[in-house]
């Protein structure tokens, strides 16, 4: 627990500072720095994690497939409580994707906990659900924002979250070093992504909704950081998957929800609150759940 706290507590005072420097600039500005960071500095993010670790193609489709099912789980859940979420359909949209998307640096930190065997196997899963979440995401965003079907489609196939994720999918599949001049200017743009987003959180966030949670917010996070990962344990132990998939499989299903989905909701035209407010409220919240799935999954070693 003590290493999952020192790991989330950075994120938490970026999102404090977010809050603290919200008057310096206007909402337009705000809105600026998001669009940074979904044209530049998150493909890269996402690009720089897709392809670091090479992807073993035995391993896509038994663990990739589950990965997929869990998505799809959170994606269907999450319309289940549409109800209680936002009037505006773009506004849901913008909090929906909480309950699929994952924190993918988090996602290695809490492998490091795990045998080498399991620790392998973790790039696998995130390569995998990378694509399959921003396409999601995407398309519901898309569509609250009241586009046609082609329009949507062509919003899709163009979104540099998933041009990234699919181009570093690739290079880890192919196994290819690539020159280390480019690839560290990537990294460094990279490496700004998550911090910038995360101020941007704070600077966004509805306070009184962080501490005063909604039916809403609640079920969303219940989703996530409970409801899914206990489906995996739930699978695991059904289909009698070796340890090492299966420690993997229930860490992943845990994870909080990505800081990008502030960034994507912001960008398309929804209320950035309720994205932000569900980011921080699952991040501090998993302080307290990811210990009891860690303990799970190596439990099953």
């Amino acid at each position: 627990m003590r290493q999952i706290f020192l790991t989330i507590a950075p994120d938490f005072l970026l999102i404090l500072l977010g809050g603290a420097v919200r008057s310096r600039l206007t909402p337009e500005g705000w809105r600026g720095i998001d669009r940074l960071n979904f044209e530049v500095l998150f493909p890269a993010l996402l690009f720089v994690a897709a392809s670091s670790r090479p992807i073993a193609m035995s391993e896509l489709a038994g663990l990739g497939l589950l990965v997929w099912g869990l998505l799809f789980l959170g994606f269907g859940l999450g319309w289940l409580i549409r109800p209680l979420g936002p009037e505006r359909f773009i506004d849901f949209a913008g909090s929906w994707q909480v309950a699929w998307r994952f924190n993918t640096a988090l996602g290695f930190v809490c492998a490091a906990s795990l045998p080498e065997t399991a620790r392998a196997l973790m790039p696998v899963a995130i390569g995998m659900g990378v694509p399959l979440a921003n396409l999601l995401a995407v398309s519901a965003l898309s569509r609250g924002g009241g586009l046609g079907l082609a329009a949507t489609v062509k919003r899709v196939a163009l979104n540099p979250f998933l041009l990234a994720t699919l181009a570093g999918l690739a290079v880890g599949l192919s196994g290819v070093a690539l020159p280390q001049v480019p690839l560290h200017a990537v990294e460094r743009v990279a490496q700004a992504g998550i911090p910038v987003a995360l101020i941007s959180v704070g600077a966004m966030l509805d306070w009184g909704a962080l501490v005063k949670p909604s039916a809403f917010t609640l079920a969303m996070n219940a989703i996530k950081l409970v409801v899914l990962p206990a489906v995996a344990l739930g699978v695991v132990l059904l289909f009698g998957l070796d340890p090492a998939r299966g420690a993997v499989l229930i860490l992943f299903a845990a994870l909080p929800t990505a800081a990008a989905s502030h960034v994507l909701a912001s960008v398309f035209g929804a209320d950035p609150r309720g994205a932000s407010t569900l980011v921080a409220q699952t991040t501090i919240y998993s302080v307290v759940t990811l210990p009891v799935w860690i303990a799970v999954a190596q439990g099953l070693f």
